[in-house]
Formats: structure tokens, C-alpha cells, sequence
């Protein structure tokens, strides 16, 4: 009988010692996942954490980019960055759409409320996503936005978004001004509808459609013209001689090839999606809605006892809104709320804006705010170019032109069709050189071997341009988010946007060129988010460039 208990207890005992042992594997995970995978993973423009899976990838080859001759770095950079950004997708079947993610349903805790906050001090706060049912969801994928923010001070920061994989997701705040301030916690789509964008990204590339006009006497023809054409129909090659950039139109039945004058939007496809896929993008149900917090949504933050944050290595978020002026956390900024400031920053200098729309609101502000900035009449279609502003007295020379095809411009003469990279060969540099370069919204319906391939013929012209004349200022301005409802997400959502931003940042960091952070300009601000942002926003930009331009003396 004795011997019965004694076996017994020692059973009980080493069934203790067991379950003890297990309980510290899962919190030595979570503890890893919480602390190691920032350092050990990447971290999207957006703040969100992906876990990076280098090995693995599926993808379907296109339009011969498998071909491309690339050295092995080159290589080794593509396959880095497609495989880092493939894992943020999760690997799910077929999922209907009560059992996708409901924001409605889901919400945010701030972990640590009761805590004592100064600047300076991090926030925590964890998020669940549950379905349509109400359960909660065993899978990530979702994609968050996350901001902190007080509206009587103007104020706002960013968040860093971690993906468990599970559900869960953890967002990190670095409180950067003293007193109330709120979380706010959005889902822009969620993971199933991440995985229907995925596809079209793949699958669709054509969707939004070019057209060029042929024309040779009283003939004239349009055909249709993309990175990449289907068919065995007879083909105008147009690929760039200098990069080797690829575009395509379908030949004109009675016209030859150099008989092209323009190029211009066609349009967007139709019909892309199924009713079960369109479920998944509703405006007011899952496109960038709030997910509410199940307890409070703010803490009370107090001032240091010193009079400023202290620069450390972090750099994010690389700045904050305070009283509407953005504040960089790694350098001073200027603000230049007198034109004769900007007048005075870049007399004597020649400045150059390639790229979208987005950076073309930097001409159109400069030129209207400063008023010995005087444009010059060259016959350009309106909101394309190529434009031209001088300021005569002050020898101040402004232009603006767009980046090659992909366009989705209204109409572009077919000889204004320059690419960045051969545009900035022609130049020859120097101290009173200033470049800004902005090229992201029309490449979000690629496959990401697109826009890799672009930014790689643009980096190399930079380097370039920096080893012969490298005091010559370049600056990069990133993407921004937008408004978006069921359409606008299948051509320009934020996914598709961040993932651009996101390359961008990792081919660009250590280049020695400059970074205006739209992103992160756009996201904190309390205005709504749009492909053009508002003025104020755009004055903040404009104030970051010129501070590169001309820094505050130390």
C-alpha cells in the first residue's frame, strides 16, 4: 500500500515538473517573439513587423523578368525582398466571409493603462481580431494602421505593428509629448482580402490598360501598350535602349511603329472579382475601419524632468506632429513660413522633381507660395509637363518632370516619355544641384520584379551622380496612404503601397540620399488620408526638403 503512494506522489511530482518545464518554453516563445523578432525581422514602412521566410517562395514568373541579367548581389537583393514580403501573407484556404475579420468585433487593450507615462516612455497594446461569428480568428495577416494622437495639440506618431500569426497582434508607441493622449487602431483590409490583392498583384497586372496614338498623314490608330502584352499579336518594342525598362503596344495594322505620338491611360479593368471575393472590400464594413478598445483608449502622459527627449538609435517612428509641424526625431527642421526663407535657401541653385503627381505638388506649392518663382509657358498639357518656373533675380531654376511608363496620365507626348535613370545621367551635379524624386503609385498593380527593377536603375544613376559630383543633395520623397473604397483598393490600396514603400526604404538605405517620410506624414496627421495630400501636409514635406537642402548651422 505504501509503496503504491510513494509511486504515486513521485508521478504527481515529475507530472508538476513536466508542466512547469512546458509553461516556460511558451513564455520564453512569447518573450523571443516580443523582444528578438524586431531585431531579427523587417519592419514595413508602416511600422508592421514581418516575420521574414527567405526560402520557399512560389512565385509565377512575368513577362521575363525570370530572365533579367542580374548579378548575383542584384539577385540575391530581389529574392531577399520578394521572399521578406510573400510572408506577410497567410497560407489559408477558401475562407468565407463570416469567417473573416470583423473590426466591429474585434478590439484593442492597452496593456500597461495604470502605468505611469513620461515622454519618452514606450506604450503597449494588444489587438484581437475576431470574425463575423464572433470567434476569435488563428491566423494573422491582417493589415493594421496605428497611431497615437491628441487633437487639441495637433499631435500625432505612428505605430509598430507586430504580427503573431495567431490573432494577436501587438502594437509599440513611443509617447513623444506630454498629456492626454489616444490610441487609435484601424483595419485598412483584412487578411482575406489581403490574399484576393496578392492574386490580381500576380495573376492581373494589366489591369489598369495604356494606349498610344499612331498617326503618319490622315491615318491614325490606337492601340493598346503595358509592360507586358498577352498574345502572339505583332508587337511595337519600345524597351528603353539605356536601362533595358520594358514597354510594349500592340502594332498598328497600317502604321509603322515610330509613327507613335502620345501615350495615355486606357483605363481600368472590369469585373475582377467574384461576389465572394467583393465581400471582403466593403466601405463602412472592412476597408479601413476602427477597431474599438475593449477597455480605456488613452493614458495621461507627463513631461520629462529634462527639457528634451534624448536622441537614441531608434528610428521609429523618424518623427511626430506637434502643434501641426512635423518634428524629425533624428535632426532639426526648419520651417520656412516666409517665401523669402525658400527664396534665400535656394538662390543660385538648379532644383530638379522627378516622378508622380505626388511630387508635382511640390512645384505647384512652391510656385504659388513664392512669388518670384514665375513658370514658364512651354505648352505642356495641364497636371503632365514637363514643367519650368524661374526666378530671374534670385537665379533660382525649378522643373518638373514625370517619370516613364508606366504613367497613368491623361496624355503624354511619346517624346517626354524620359525615364528618372537616363534623366539623372544627364546631369551633371554639384553643391548648387538639388534632386527629388518621388516614384511609387503607378507601379501598385505590378508584380514587385517591376518596381525592383526600376528603382535598381535609379539607384544605380544616383550612385553615379553622387561619386562624380557628391555634393549634389538627393532626396527621396516615400509613398503615402490614400482614402480607398472597394475600387481604388484593387488598383492603389495602401497594401500595395506600403509593400513599394517598404522596397524603396531597403534599396535606398545607405545610398547617401535623403528620405521625406509622406508616409509616416500622412498616417499621423488627423486629416483624412488622400493620394494628394492636403496643404498643411504638403507644407511639412516641402519644410523637410529645404532643411536638407539648407540645415540649420551647428
Amino acid at each position: 500500500m505504501w509503496t503504491n503512494f510513494f509511486k504515486l506522489r513521485i508521478f504527481c511530482c515529475l507530472l508538476a515538473v513536466l508542466m512547469v518545464v512546458v509553461l516556460v518554453i511558451i513564455v520564453t516563445e512569447v518573450e523571443y517573439l516580443d523582444h528578438e523578432t524586431v531585431s531579427a525581422t523587417f519592419i514595413d514602412s508602416s511600422g508592421q513587423v514581418v516575420l521574414s521566410q527567405a526560402t520557399g517562395i512560389s512565385r509565377n514568373p512575368y513577362c521575363g523578368y525570370e530572365h533579367q541579367t542580374l548579378s548575383r548581389q542584384e539577385r540575391l537583393e530581389e529574392d531577399s525582398l520578394l521572399a521578406t514580403l510573400q510572408g506577410q501573407v497567410p497560407d489559408v484556404g477558401l475562407v468565407p466571409f463570416v469567417k473573416s475579420t470583423d473590426p466591429s468585433s474585434s478590439y484593442f487593450v492597452i496593456l500597461n493603462s495604470a502605468a505611469f507615462f513620461r515622454v519618452g516612455s514606450q506604450l503597449e497594446v494588444l489587438v484581437h481580431v475576431q470574425d463575423f461569428q464572433r470567434k476569435p480568428k488563428k491566423y494573422g495577416g491582417d493589415y493594421l494602421q496605428a497611431k497615437i494622437h491628441s487633437p487639441k495639440l495637433q499631435a500625432g506618431a505612428v505605430g509598430r505593428v507586430v504580427d503573431y500569426k495567431n490573432g494577436f497582434y501587438k502594437v509599440f508607441f513611443t509617447l513623444l509629448w506630454p498629456g492626454k493622449v489616444k490610441v487609435s487602431i484601424s483595419l485598412v483590409h483584412p487578411s482575406e482580402g489581403i490574399r484576393v490583392l496578392q492574386h490580381l498583384q500576380e495573376e492581373k497586372p494589366d489591369r489598369v490598360y495604356f494606349k498610344s496614338l499612331f498617326r503618319s498623314g490622315r491615318i491614325s490608330e490606337t492601340t493598346e501598350c503595358n509592360v507586358c502584352l498577352p498574345g502572339s499579336l505583332p508587337l511595337c518594342n519600345f524597351t528603353d535602349l539605356y536601362t533595358g525598362e520594358p514597354w510594349f503596344c500592340f502594332k498598328p495594322k497600317k502604321l509603322p511603329c515610330s509613327s507613335r505620338i502620345n501615350h495615355f491611360k486606357g483605363g481600368y479593368l472590369k469585373g475582377l472579382l467574384t461576389a465572394t471575393e467583393s465581400a471582403f472590400f466593403q466601405s463602412g464594413v472592412n476597408i479601413k475601419m476602427p477597431i474599438n478598445s475593449s477597455g480605456p483608449d488613452w493614458v495621461t502622459v507627463v513631461p520629462r524632468r529634462i527639457k528634451e527627449v534624448p536622441e537614441g538609435s531608434e528610428t521609429f517612428p523618424s518623427g511626430y506632429y506637434y502643434k501641426d509641424q512635423w518634428k524629425p526625431r533624428r535632426f532639426k527642421m526648419r520651417h520656412f513660413n516666409d517665401p523669402d526663407n525658400i527664396t534665400e535657401c535656394l538662390q543660385r541653385k538648379m532644383v530638379y522633381l522627378f516622378g508622380d503627381s505626388t511630387i508635382r505638388q511640390w512645384f505647384d506649392y512652391l510656385t504659388t507660395f513664392v512669388p518670384d518663382l514665375v513658370k514658364f509657358q512651354m505648352g505642356s498639357p495641364k497636371n503632365v509637363g514637363p514643367f519650368l518656373a524661374v526666378d530671374q533675380k534670385h537665379n533660382i531654376l525649378l522643373k518638373y518632370r514625370c517619370h516613364g511608363p508606366p504613367i497613368r496620365f491623361t496624355t503624354v507626348f511619346s517624346n517626354e516619355l524620359h525615364y528618372v535613370a537616363n534623366e539623372l545621367n544627364g546631369i551633371v551635379g554639384g553643391r548648387n544641384t538639388v534632386i527629388a524624386i518621388s516614384l511609387w503609385s503607378h507601379f501598385s498593380t505590378y508584380p514587385l520584379e517591376v518596381y525592383i527593377r526600376r528603382l535598381r536603375n535609379i539607384r544605380r544613376s544616383v550612385v553615379q551622380l553622387l561619386d562624380r559630383s557628391p555634393r549634389t543633395v538627393v532626396v527621396i520623397r516615400t509613398a503615402n496612404a490614400q482614402e480607398l473604397g472597394p475600387e481604388v483598393s484593387l488598383f492603389n490600396s495602401d497594401w500595395y503601397n506600403f509593400q513599394l514603400d517598404t522596397i524603396l526604404r531597403r534599396m535606398f538605405s545607405g545610398v547617401g540620399v535623403y528620405l521625406v517620410d509622406a508616409w509616416e506624414m500622412t498616417l499621423a496627421h488627423y486629416l483624412p488620408h488622400k493620394l494628394h495630400p492636403d496643404e498643411v501636409i504638403v507644407k511639412n514635406q516641402l519644410d523637410m526638403f529645404l532643411s536638407f537642402v539648407c540645415p540649420l548651422e551647428t
